[in-house]
Order: structure tokens, then sequence, then C-alpha cells
């Protein structure tokens, strides 16, 4: 039996009302929908399609997250 991984998911809400959630350890792995039981669904598919591409790529590490001012 394969362990269970972890993943940080960061979920932001978009202008047109959208929850867009991304999971910055894996390149390019991110997904949307307009509730959050769809969005947690897609997230769990769209990380299992991100890790079968990573193979041999290396994933990154989340060190933070900041807001800036600008």
């Amino acid at each position: 039996m394969k362990a269970n991984r972890k993943f940080t998911v960061l979920i932001e809400r978009d202008e047109e009302g959208y929850l867009v959630a991304t999971v910055p350890s894996l390149r390019g792995c991110h997904t949307q929908a307009k509730s959050l039981d769809t969005l947690m669904k897609r997230v769990r598919e769209v990380i299992a399609l991100c890790l079968e591409e990573e193979r041999g790529t290396g994933s990154l590490e989340l060190v933070g997250i900041q807001q800036v001012s600008v």
C-alpha cells in the first residue's frame, strides 16, 4: 500500500466568484470550481495528474507566503 502524501493547497476566489486552487509544491498544478466540494475533488484529481508528470523532475518546497503592498 502506498503512503499518502500531504500537499499544501492555496485557495483564492477570483473576480468572477470561482474558487482557484494552486498546489505550490507541484509546478503548474492548479484547478478551479464554483463550490468548495467540487474544488477539493478536482484538487485531488489534478494532484494525481501532476504527480504522474512530475516523475523525474523533482518538486518544489513551499517556504512561505507573504503579502506585499505596492
